[in-house]
């Protein structure tokens, strides 16, 4: 499916004196996907391995050149032929030919459920994630428009919630409430709202229509699309890799999966990026100077060489790395921390209040950060959410090389390359029309109706080519006294990521009303997944809605699907309905 895996599937792990070694990832022939479990044996010795859950493996080898064994049920042995050093993508094919990959999907999971050390039995019957943090977030109420007629958010990248409930879903463990953040669920997809016109930053488009798990009240769908750079015009980049290689990464699911992800990124450099590496532990180091970006054999040493051990130093390795950054700073160029990390800061400052205090300072120094969380048991997610809102900066969760690939190859630009800094938007609603609102989901991006009156101006970020949508539930006016067709206007604001100004785009929304199952498929899908949550929050807002619903809307809004992730969350769908969460 994807050629590319060929130059970055692969996991070296720490490099041993006085060893001759080879490592490699294994997949499958059909669907593509790693195969967890797979024994790796050297012929005419007695050294074998098993990949992980991410189909990873390295294996010592006795002299220069060797064979290696493959095998694992379900699939025909394979005989490799190796050198020293290698870094092999490895294929396997199906004994069967209708071999399900959802099946072989399931497979993988539930190894990694139980070979997962950080995974604890009650002692009820159940089991539990410990120790894992998330921020607390209460759902919006529906707002009167008579006393608040304008509502005011930041918009912003995120997607990290979608991912990590996946990874519950996946290990048909209860959802934490607080981990579903239903703007992040959304905005995981791809939407097909067509780009600005020439010399334009974003573009806005709307759809308003009926509700349906309320039958009363309305949807309102606001979207954002931002200009897409071309490849051949991304702005040079000046990155510092900050790589948690604390005691707390040392899980299969963390650190080995960490230098998986970043040689996909590493992959997409150019000459003229540079690249450093700060690693922290106990303390932070320079693991890598900045180095041109066409010098990937030196970059990827260095990821590979990284091993797990000792406290973690975070407040250290932040300043560290903010330090090479300013120090390396491109004008006009791609200025970036991309923090990896479980989250679990404990040198130094450590509480939320704190690391976001730090941020906040760091940020002036005009660096972007993005922040990557990894594992779980141990997981932090409420530090990672504040350190990347507080930072000019975005935040996703990789539970898998499928995601690491989304996010640093399908969507390089979107994650990497800021559009627009400081974005917000205003929705005034037509009191004529409208007697309350509520905006689902958004909850710690609510702002102030009017920032200007204090002088402050902040908001999320937005990256080439981004789509960011946001639902409105709306209780329109029983029996409205004037025949008026506005519904609503709206004002995006931002700022060039290079400048001060801050910029406008205004437009209004027509009260005409459409059918839900009559409007587009990127309406009722988005639908799908916001109900999704709610669901998953078992929210008082639900209605008549649940999982039936959410499957009957999604499955029927599909539309082009492009990377099979709207087919994906049917799957996500149904495992929520056989947990019964």
């Amino acid at each position: 499916m994807l050629k590319y895996l060929l130059l970055f599937l692969f996991w070296g792990g720490g490099l041993q004196a006085q060893t001759i070694w080879v490592s490699g990832a294994v997949e499958d022939s059909l669907s593509h996907r790693p195969i967890a479990g797979v024994q790796v044996k050297v012929m005419d010795d007695t050294v074998h391995v098993v990949t992980n859950a991410f189909g990873l493996f390295k294996v010592t080898i006795p002299t220069a050149s060797a064979t290696l064994l493959l095998t694992q049920n379900g699939y025909q042995p394979k005989q490799v032929t190796v050198r020293k050093y290698d870094r092999l993508l490895i294929t396997l094919s199906p004994l069967r030919k209708d071999a399900d990959p959802v099946a072989l999907a399931k497979a993988r999971s539930k190894l990694q459920h139980n070979s997962n050390p950080n995974y604890g039995n009650t002692g009820m019957g159940t089991h539990a994630f410990y120790n894992e943090t998330y921020g607390a977030t209460y759902e919006n109420k529906f707002v009167p428009v008579g006393t608040h007629p304008v509502s005011a958010f930041a918009l912003d990248v995120d997607r990290a919630a979608y991912s990590n409930i996946r990874r519950f879903l996946r290990l048909k463990e209860p959802v934490p409430v607080d981990a579903v953040r239903i703007e992040e669920m959304i905005n995981y997809f791809h939407y097909d709202y067509p780009l600005p016109l020439a010399g334009q930053t974003m573009a806005l488009y709307s759809s308003y229509t009926t509700c349906p798990w309320e039958n009363t009240h309305r949807l309102l769908q606001v979207a954002i699309r931002a200009r897409a750079l071309e490849t051949d015009s991304f702005p040079a980049s000046n990155l510092v890799f900050l790589l948690d290689v604390s005691g707390s990464m040392g899980t299969p699911n963390k650190l080995p999966l960490l230098q998986a992800a970043f040689r996909i990124l590493v992959n997409n450099l150019r000459p003229v990026d540079k690249v450093a590496i700060v690693a922290y532990a106990g303390e932070p180091g320079v693991i890598l100077p900045a180095t041109p970006g066409d010098q990937k054999e030196k970059i990827l040493n260095a990821i590979d060489n990284l091993s797990a051990g000792g406290a973690t130093a975070g407040e250290a390795a932040i300043k560290l790395a903010y330090r090479i950054a300013s120090e390396q700073y491109i004008p006009g160029g791609n200025n970036r921390v991309i923090l990896a990390t479980d989250g679990d800061f404990n040198v130094g400052l450590s509480s939320d209040d704190e690391m976001e205090q730090l941020i906040i300072e760091q940020k002036e120094s005009g660096v972007l950060l993005t922040c990557l969380g990894f594992g779980m048991g141990n997981y932090k997610d409420s530090k990672l959410q504040s350190l990347s809102s507080k930072g000019n900066g975005n935040f996703a969760y990789i539970d898998d090389l499928e995601e690491a690939n989304k996010i640093f190859a399908r969507e390089f630009g979107s994650t990497l390359f800021t559009i627009a800094r400081d974005v917000q938007s205003e929705v005034w609603f037509n009191p004529a029309l409208v007697k309350s609102y509520r905006l689902i989901g958004y909850e710690n991006k609510v702002l102030p109706a009017d920032t200007s009156v204090k002088g402050e101006f902040s908001g999320g970020i937005i990256g080439s080519g981004h789509c960011s949508v946001a639902l409105y539930e709306i209780a329109p006016v029983a029996q409205p006294v004037t025949e008026d067709t506005l519904l609503a206007k709206v004002k995006i604001s931002w700022r060039d990521p290079q400048d001060t100004v801050v910029q406008h785009l205004t437009g209004v929304i027509p009260a005409a009303l459409e059918s839900f199952d009559k409007a587009s498929d990127d309406c009722r899908f988005a639908a799908a997944v916001a109900l999704f949550g709610m669901v998953l929050r078992k929210s008082a807002y639900c209605g008549k809605g649940n999982a039936e619903m959410v499957n009957n809307i999604a499955r029927h809004a599909l539309g082009p699907d492009k990377g099979n992730y709207r087919q994906e969350f049917l799957k996500m769908i149904k495992m929520l309905r056989k947990g019964k969460h």
